[in-house]
């Protein structure tokens, strides 16, 4: 006689600090309330006790988690082997920029021909900082027929802020107040605060190149995993977590001013970092889905990612992806499921 599993006492989630249906939805509690009846706490990561698994918001050994985050941790875990899907991508544009020092007079992205790029170096596991400031700049030379060799690369070395958030940059931008480079990747509500704050000048706005693959980056676009085991052995959770982020993803899209408010709790900047990181309209955008276009975009930052030497071993993206628990959370919610985006 086979037995059903037995329900897990704890589902845990994990987010990044920028606009995610998680955040919205662990705002609303929606999350704690969705799975109460089963008796099972949700809780955060982020805000569990100090013994928790806190780096598996980067490694996904948690079979009870669920991550909603940058790429490349989570490209990076598959990499490694650890047995997880993909369930989800959204695409939001969160400002992504190249920052030069005050007075420079480097303007658009082919003046950054023989310039000397800040590349950070982190000691942790994966190193998702100096990847994303590598994908920055090779997006923004691409977009001028240029690529990495054109320019100079300098290694920057950069603590990991111990609470993840206004210590970010500060080592790039502090390395070109002194002149040691001339230009600097940042993303994100904390950056642009950091860049007023160092007085630095905007040399590429990468959010106005107009092409999508010249912006693909750490968070463009952003994945939700599960682990293979939680799927395997507890399918209809994975659905219901999936439905509140829809059901989420539909709240948010009609209260722009609780979003912000929202936001500024996520990502640990004021109105003005939040303001100038996202565009109007990111309420709107929070619908995670696996169209085939943002599918291809995240198989062409893989591409990047290992020929850079951030993946030990290739992801075959396409069976990464496993489309059928967010048709089915769809269902639950009583919604059609989502046709491919207008935007990536």
């Amino acid at each position: 006689m086979t037995h059903a599993p037995v329900l897990p006492r704890t589902l845990w989630f994990t987010r990044c600090p920028v606009p995610t249906a998680t955040g919205i939805a662990a705002d609303r509690r929606w999350l704690t309330d969705e799975f109460a009846r089963d008796g099972i706490e949700v809780r955060s990561l982020q805000d569990a006790e100090p013994d928790a698994d806190r780096a598996a918001h980067y490694t996904h050994a948690l079979p009870g988690l669920f991550r909603e985050g940058g790429n490349v941790p989570a490209l990076w875990a598959r990499s490694r082997g650890e047995r997880t899907r993909l369930v989800g991508l959204t695409w939001i544009e969160e400002r992504q920029s190249i920052l030069v020092a005050p007075g420079s007079g480097l303007r658009g992205a082919a003046a950054l021909r023989g310039s000397r790029i800040a590349l950070p170096v982190h000691s942790i596991a994966i190193d998702f900082w100096r990847a994303m400031a590598l994908r920055g700049f090779e997006g923004a030379l691409a977009s001028a027929g240029l690529g990495l060799a054109d320019a100079v690369p300098v290694d920057v070395p950069a603590a990991v802020p111990a609470d993840g958030s206004r210590e970010q940059w500060s080592a790039e931008l502090a390395a070109l107040r002194r002149g040691d480079v001339d230009a600097v990747y940042v993303k994100g509500a904390l950056a642009v605060e950091a860049a007023r704050r160092s007085g630095a000048e905007v040399a590429v706005e990468l959010d106005d190149l107009p092409d999508p693959a010249h912006r693909t980056n750490n968070g463009t676009p952003r994945p939700i995993t599960v682990h293979q085991n939680l799927l395997d052995e507890h399918p209809g959770l994975v659905d219901r977590f999936l439905a509140v982020l829809l059901r989420a993803a539909d709240w948010a899209a009609g209260r722009p001013d609780e979003v912000d408010r929202i936001l500024g709790a996520e990502t640990g900047a004021g109105a003005e970092g939040v303001a100038g990181a996202y565009l109007p309209g990111t309420h709107r955008t929070l619908h995670p889905d696996l169209s085939p276009h943002r599918l291809a975009l995240l198989a062409e930052q893989e591409r990047a990612l290992r020929a850079h030497g951030f993946l030990p071993e290739a992801v075959d993206i396409d069976s990464w992806a496993d489309p059928a628990p967010l048709r089915r959370a769809a269902a639950l919610n009583g919604t059609p499921a989502l046709p491919p985006p207008a935007t990536p």
